[in-house]
């Protein structure tokens, strides 16, 4: 188990947090958690605004978890939260042969995902993953488990430890110092649970998770 930034090399954005924070109502954020077409196509205060393919966004990431998790073309992953995809393809890209699955809550990103994709993605819970103990090598969870309430988190990292063989990476929002939390507190549209580092950590725990980690902080 280790706090590793493994995402370090996803191109970052600058965030007008305090101009976002009073921007989102309570309505965009119940539409934001519904994950249809909304979050990921639709109006940007719902959302991504427009959620596509840019090789920019997750090839420079896959270097890193090769690195990490030793993975090769005999390697199996999942993603917990894939969306439409796009990781697990470039995952493809670059490690040619690797075995890849990817599950979604949204109905939409699955049936909108990227056509050489679809075969691979299925709608499903990450806290109830429709497959057997040990079925992947590593499992990858990125700002996914903390959508759920705080019960669900638990049982979302029970099943992430469950399925994987070797290795497993969450990435959870978070914050360290009360500025931070203002900062959460205004940024956040989806996260039902986002908590100081301490208590994911507590959490974790309480789990029985011992894969890695590292946490969004806007």
């Amino acid at each position: 188990m280790a706090e590793i930034d493994l995402l370090a090399n996803y191109p970052k954005t600058k965030r007008n947090v305090q101009a976002r924070g009073q921007e989102k109502t309570q309505e965009d954020r119940r539409v934001g958690r519904l994950f249809g077409k909304d979050y990921f196509d639709g109006d940007r205060r719902f959302g991504y605004g427009g959620y596509n393919y840019h090789p920019r966004f997750w090839q420079p990431v896959v270097p890193a978890f090769a690195e990490h998790f030793h993975l090769t073309k005999d390697s199996s992953l999942l993603d917990v939260g894939c969306g439409k995809g796009f990781m697990l393809h470039d995952f493809v890209q670059l490690i040619p042969g690797i075995t890849v699955r990817g599950v979604d809550i949204s109905e939409y990103a699955i049936a909108n995902a990227l056509e050489d994709m679809k075969p691979f993605l299925q709608v499903g819970n990450a806290k109830s993953l429709p497959f057997a103990d040990k079925s992947f090598d590593v499992v990858i969870s990125i700002n996914t488990v903390h959508n759920l309430p705080l019960e669900e988190c638990k049982q979302a990292l029970r099943e992430i430890q469950r399925v994987a063989r070797k290795g497993a990476f969450v990435t959870m929002d978070a914050f360290r110092a009360p500025e931070e939390k203002e900062r959460m507190d205004a940024w956040n549209l989806t996260a039902l649970t986002y908590m100081h580092v301490d208590e994911w950590k507590a959490l974790f725990k309480e789990a029985g998770y011992t894969g890695d980690y590292f946490w969004f902080i806007p």
